[in-house]
């Protein structure tokens, strides 16, 4: 195999390269029986992992992969994982499989349909694993009773996921059950609808999903995300027994199809909740999840929503826009057999720096503002907010796209002229900022 000679070369393509470090290549018009050579590359990425080590990186051509239910790897709890990653990195080394620079993989699984099967596109189980530049389309759903199937599905811990593009399919675009410190950055899920299973309802296939039942799986974020048109909610993390962090994310358009006909749930963020889970079974801490610098614009029910949520999260400097609610923050009563299902106004929430406006219903809903800490939001400013404060209110401006580095598109959409009167009416969360105070909402640090 060719060695890694040049480390200015290596750190330029995003990350330095142990200098032993093997690349491999992959390439719709190659074959497994090849030495996975740039020449003579390998035709799928299970077969490259095979010879990987920790340190190595799989460069994935672009083209369309088109997969075949031959290809599934694995099968397990009525589970097909077409693409089974379950090889370790090392701290340090991890593995990465990489589109090659300018090129664009897209794996398609529009013909992947087991028999009575989830259908896990990518069942990512190791640790320490980079995937970035992969689209996947088309992922199956089979079931007809109540399933999901996953684009991505993360089980390990300390991985990264970047630039993946997950559209146009019956699956949720990313989802964590298990597996610590893992970075999900510069993503896009949308167009995803699940049609067959339920009815038709949609009510499983989210843009992103963080649901651990472990409370070693900590640190879990999303940054730089977006989620739109898929058939139920943009993030949630609904069972999760660990905090998660949702930063410089946006989720519009969720609950609908692309014509606006009226899907599933269609919350912007879903942060936390538990259902009908008994009090035995919920999480002796119940985590407090973070959303903050993102944005939330006419999904079908709320932008920001604790859902049932059994205490209080942290929501720092959002926007909301046309929502029908813009800000949810109902909890459940207690943690008691004679509360755990009782709907009551949010409590413990803190709240900060926080933009709403044009909500369809409501700004704000369900909040016991005696009970929360907040400060300098537009809901609790005496100010009037109008459309004439904002630099454009554009919606066309929300699927531009992304910069050559995978980073959100720089757009004016929601971001407040200098003549507004929030201008400088935030207060200090921690974060870097112009001027003597914050402005809201966000993008804003």
């Amino acid at each position: 195999m060719f060695k890694t000679c040049m480390v200015f070369t290596a750190c330029s393509l995003g990350l330095c390269l142990n200098i032993s470090a093997k690349r491999y290549y992959v390439s719709a018009n190659g074959k497994d029986n090849h030495n996975g050579s740039i020449t003579a590359p390998f035709l799928s990425v299970q077969r490259a992992q095979k010879e990987v080590e920790p340190g190595d990186t799989v460069y994935i051509r672009g083209g369309i992969y088109r997969m075949t239910e031959e290809m599934i790897a694995g099968k397990s709890n009525n589970k097909a994982f077409v693409v089974l990653l379950n090889k370790d990195g090392l701290p340090g080394k991890r593995i990465n499989y990489w589109a090659y620079p300018g090129e664009k993989p897209v794996f398609d699984f529009q013909d992947v349909k087991p028999v009575n099967l989830r259908v896990h596109a990518f069942q990512v189980a190791g640790s320490y694993l980079h995937l970035k530049g992969l689209e996947v389309i088309g992922v199956q759903v089979t079931l007809s009773g109540h399933t999901q199937s996953e684009c991505f599905e993360n089980q390990g811990s300390h991985n990264i996921y970047e630039q993946l593009s997950m559209h146009d399919g019956q699956a949720i675009g990313f989802y964590l059950t298990n597996g610590a410190n893992n970075l999900i950055l510069n993503c896009d899920a949308y167009n995803n609808y699940d049609y067959t299973s339920e009815n038709g309802k949609g009510g499983n296939t989210d843009g992103f999903g963080c649901h651990p039942g472990l409370t070693s799986a900590v640190n879990n974020i999303f940054r730089g995300c977006r989620a739109w048109f898929n058939s139920d909610d943009g993030y949630d993390c609904i069972n999760a027994h660990t905090a998660t962090t949702f930063e410089d994310c946006w989720a519009f358009y969720n609950g609908y199809s692309p014509s606006f006909k009226a899907l599933a749930d269609g919350n912007g963020f879903k942060a936390g909740g538990y259902g009908s889970t008994p009090p035995a079974k919920l999480p002796v801490d119940v985590p407090r999840n973070t959303v903050r610098f993102c944005l939330a614009v006419k999904n079908k029910n709320s932008g920001f929503y604790s859902n049932h949520h059994q205490g209080g999260s942290d929501w720092y400097q959002n926007t909301a826009y046309l929502n029908a609610i813009n800000y949810n923050m109902v909890n459940r009563k207690s943690r008691t057999e004679d509360g755990y299902l009782v709907d009551v106004p949010g409590y413990g929430h803190v709240l900060k720096n926080n933009l709403g406006f044009a909500g369809r219903n409501a700004e704000v809903k369900q909040m016991d503002e005696s009970r929360c800490e907040q400060m300098s939001n537009s809901f609790n400013l005496p100010y009037t907010i109008t459309a004439d404060d904002f630099q454009s209110l554009d919606l066309a401006e929300l699927t531009k796209a992304r910069k050559a580095d995978g980073s959100l598109p720089d757009i004016q959409f929601m971001k407040l002229k200098s003549n507004s009167t929030l201008i400088g009416k935030g207060t200090a969360i921690g974060f870097p900022f112009q001027g003597k105070a914050p402005d809201l909402g966000y993008g804003v640090h």
